[in-house]
């Protein structure tokens, strides 16, 4: 069981958050934090997904290469993608160069862009609705919930792909939302006990 570190600047934060300097900007500037936008949520899936057997760091470290390869996460850039792009990408030393992944994001991305609603709607109608207690540990953090394997059930059923239900679930800490900060780490929200959870229509 882990709880929150005091990092070398003084700050109190989840443990992974002082790992490293490119950690701790993650976690005190983006992860937990609400996000919103169809192209902004799509990034951080497909990032979500190239993570996937990878640690986030290379990932985190590998984020502005990804942008410059994928049009910046524009869906509709992506959606446009063709067979010349995709060996671009599997060329480019820059990102992970797994070609099922590529080729998910690709088509990933021409699914978002025909949802009636968006992408962002359609991810957020997922967030947990209530309240719950915030966890004092990493122990206390889960792999995947009710409403990440009902995100990707639904994720799946319209074609989506390399969105399982432990991805959906970082997917939504990163997006903030759920927020997994632990009680004591700075970041958390004013009630380290009882943590409101943003609306959301769970397993829709």
């Amino acid at each position: 069981m882990t709880g929150p570190r005091v990092g070398a600047d003084g700050r109190r934060r989840c443990p992974w958050g002082n790992a490293t300097a490119d950690y701790a900007a993650y976690h005190d500037d983006e992860w937990g934090r609400p996000l919103r936008g169809d192209d902004a949520l799509f990034e951080r899936m497909c990032l979500e997904a190239f993570q996937s057997g990878l640690s986030w760091i290379t990932i985190l470290r590998k984020r502005p290469a990804f942008r410059a390869a994928f049009a910046g996460f524009s869906i509709t850039a992506v959606a446009a993608f063709g067979p010349a792009d995709e060996t671009r990408l599997l060329a480019d030393a820059g990102i992970v160069r797994n070609r099922a992944k590529v080729a998910a994001t690709i088509a990933n991305a021409r699914i978002a862009a025909e949802l009636p609603d968006g992408l962002s709607v359609l991810l957020w109608s997922f967030a947990p609705a209530g309240r719950r207690r915030r966890p004092r540990s990493t122990a206390d953090i889960p792999t995947d919930s009710l409403e990440s394997r009902a995100m990707n059930r639904d994720l799946r059923r319209r074609g989506f792909s390399f969105v399982g239900p432990t991805t959906a679930y970082a997917l939504m800490q990163a997006t903030g939302m759920v927020d997994d900060h632990l009680a004591g780490c700075w970041r958390a929200r004013k009630s380290p006990e009882l943590l409101p959870m943003l609306p959301g229509v769970s397993g829709r």
